[in-house]
């Protein structure tokens, strides 16, 4: 696949807004509000921040309001890479509505060099098994199922659908994970393991990948397909992170071992230390709604 051009697009129109209490008079596409709302900066000096979000791929208000504030967020507390837990694209996976979908809305963080990294949902599947966009270059994707690191973590990104190819990934998951140098050990992927909205824990997903998250000592794993925000409490020394609240919103209750959960348009951040991984979940008003601190014993 020819690597598209960025950031040339069209307008695709003006709306007028109120978000968090400020007020802007217009909303042009792709993402040009007269200003940002106040967004404190954290005065910290992490080895890497880092953001996530999911079910994103509307092309509607709602992306585009959580996109503008993630770049707001960016301008006060720079990062260096997004990762995107999948359903990229609504409601079919196609590539042809890649602008309105990654181009425009993100288009300030691509001009910053930021780099996303994408994982494939269940409504990304439906179009050409979703090889689109994993050739798509925007994405950073090197298959249905990858790693990457940036000092001190290294990242492991699945393909969680069910008709994923499930043996030869947990055999690339495991001995990719038993490889590991970096400290901190990141998995995410588009399906819920442990969540308390509509889909509730996924038994399957138990089964195949927290015995290998206990042994090899994941911290986190970020997913979406719930549309909702829900931190975890540590479940054997993995914290679980739904953040599929980046377009579409869905109730959300709670278990007993959910830290904090909200169903509020957000998407999180990350700073990374030494010894310490910590956690802000932000919504539209720019404002941390969670902040938890994992430690990396």
């Amino acid at each position: 696949m020819k690597r598209r051009k960025f950031f040339t697009l069209a307008s695709l129109g003006t709306l007028g807004l109120t978000i968090g209490g400020h007020k802007y008079l217009t909303y042009q596409y792709p993402l040009t509000f007269k200003s940002c709302p106040d967004i404190a900066s954290e005065n910290s000096s992490p080895l890497l921040r880092f953001a996530t979000l999911a079910d994103v791929g509307t092309g509607d208000r709602n992306q585009y309001m959580v996109a503008k504030i993630i770049s707001c967020y960016f301008d006060s507390n720079p990062f260096s890479l997004v990762l995107l837990a999948g359903d990229n694209i609504y409601e079919n996976g196609e590539i042809e509505k890649i602008a309105a979908t990654f181009e425009k809305p993100y288009h300030r963080l691509l001009e910053q060099n930021v780099k996303f990294y994408a994982a494939i949902g269940n409504h990304d599947i439906r179009t050409n098994n979703g090889i689109d966009q994993i050739n798509y270059p925007g994405f950073n994707m090197q298959g249905r199922y990858y790693t990457f690191s940036r000092e001190p973590v290294q990242f492991f990104a699945l393909d969680t659908n069910p008709e994923a190819p499930w043996s030869e990934q947990l055999k690339w998951l495991e001995a990719n994970l038993a490889q590991s140098q970096q400290p901190w050990k990141v998995v995410f992927g588009h399906h819920q393991i442990y969540a308390s909205g509509k889909r509730r824990v996924n038994q399957e997903l138990v089964k195949r990948l927290t015995p290998l998250f206990f042994r090899y000592g994941v911290q986190l794993y970020i997913n979406g397909h719930e549309h909702h925000y829900e931190r975890t409490q540590s479940i054997q020394g993995t914290t679980y992170l739904t953040c599929g609240a980046g377009a579409k919103l869905r109730s959300v209750g709670k278990s007993d071992w959910t830290a904090y959960a909200i169903s509020k348009l957000s998407f999180a951040v990350f700073e990374v230390y030494q010894n310490n991984l910590e956690i802000r979940g932000i919504g539209t008003d720019g404002k941390v709604f969670d902040h938890a601190i994992i430690s990396k014993s």
